[in-house]
């Protein structure tokens, strides 16, 4: 059995981390830590866990989680996995982290997120579609969710080097925003309404650029996010604006080319929705071209919380201890 621990395993992350690896077969939760809940059932916290665990939280360091696991899971807030990454892969383990810390070059990430980098290390980025070299990793930055969805969107035209510019409009659920309340997830504020936020500057187009690029360095990307009044789940629409001469046909071959042999993604004869991914890794894929052939349109559906999270980094997991990559995450969606 592999041996798995969470570092900040309160939040919603975490406890969906814990969710996927309780039923997982060949993968057991030995520790999950938290400060300000030591001591505390987690199924206190995760009430969903009732019955599937026992474990308590602790307020372990690095080190002692280390000693316990084979592979350790940071779910933690951006600026802070960077304190506890390096001692962790010194002693041994495998590192999957969830935060933005080393998704990205460290002078791109200091621009982007305003902050010193304490621990620069070099790591996979853990999209197991685009990045195979995950299965000999030790350590893995998990992507963000919205560059999840979006990316899986755009790859296989970007990689034909098909596209001169992509804009993505991107719709996600308030889970995104965090266990903490905020003005974002307090109910009046989102029920019946959408809200745009950080138009042209959210941190999360980084991420796009650098995977869209690295398959055509001319490639253009832009970026809008909304939240939406829903639980779960990023709704994306990308606009592609392709090179002369690209019909439908070759279209639908390049995409089902690209994602041959890879499961968590399905193409789609019509539109994705939110309900048949919502608890699920899969990353369902649709698309419709212009008249006059110059714009694909191409919409994406993830649930934020698996595929754009938790999810993805049991995916990752399963890749670098030699698994099947869909072990223990082969479950259709909660639907409706």
């Amino acid at each position: 059995m592999i041996r798995t621990g969470i570092i900040g395993a309160s939040g919603y992350t975490g406890g969906e981390l814990m969710r996927l690896l309780v039923s997982h077969p060949q993968a057991e939760v030995v520790c999950a830590t938290s400060r300000r809940l030591d001591g505390t059932q987690v199924s206190q916290t995760h009430p969903h866990l009732k019955s599937f665990t026992d474990l308590e939280f602790q307020n372990l360091d690095a080190g002692e989680v280390a000693k316990k696991c084979d592979v350790v899971f940071t779910a933690v807030p951006h600026g802070s996995a960077m304190d506890v990454v390096p001692q962790l892969l010194e002693a041994g383990t495998k590192v999957i982290d969830l935060s933005a810390d080393y998704r990205l070059p460290t002078s791109v990430f200091e621009q982007v997120y305003g902050l010193k980098h304490k621990a620069p290390r070099d790591a996979v980025f853990g999209l197991v579609e685009l990045h195979p070299e995950v299965r000999d990793a030790r350590f893995v930055a998990n992507p963000g969710c919205y560059p999840t969805g979006a990316t899986l969107a755009a790859a296989p035209l970007a990689a034909a080097g098909l596209i001169e510019r992509v804009v993505f409009d991107s719709k996600s659920g308030i889970s995104g925003a965090g266990a903490e309340p905020s003005q974002v997830s307090h109910y009046p504020n989102m029920a019946e309404n959408i809200q745009a936020y950080k138009l042209t500057t959210h941190r999360h187009g980084a991420e796009m650029q650098q995977e869209l690029g690295r398959l055509d360095s001319d490639i253009k990307v832009s970026f809008t996010p909304h939240v939406i009044p829903s639980v779960r789940g990023i709704l994306t629409t990308a606009h592609l604006f392709l090179k002369a001469g690209t019909d439908h046909s070759q279209v639908a071959d390049i995409y089902k080319q690209f994602y041959e042999g890879k499961p968590f993604v399905r193409l789609l004869d019509g539109i994705p929705m939110l309900g048949p991914v919502r608890g699920s890794n899969f990353c369902d894929i649709g698309f419709e071209m212009d008249a006059d052939g110059q714009r694909l349109v191409v919409v994406s559906a993830i649930d934020n919380l698996v595929k754009g999270a938790s999810g993805q980094a049991v995916q990752n997991m399963n890749m670098m201890f030699g698994l099947d990559e869909t072990t223990g995450l082969w479950n259709p969606a909660i639907f409706p």
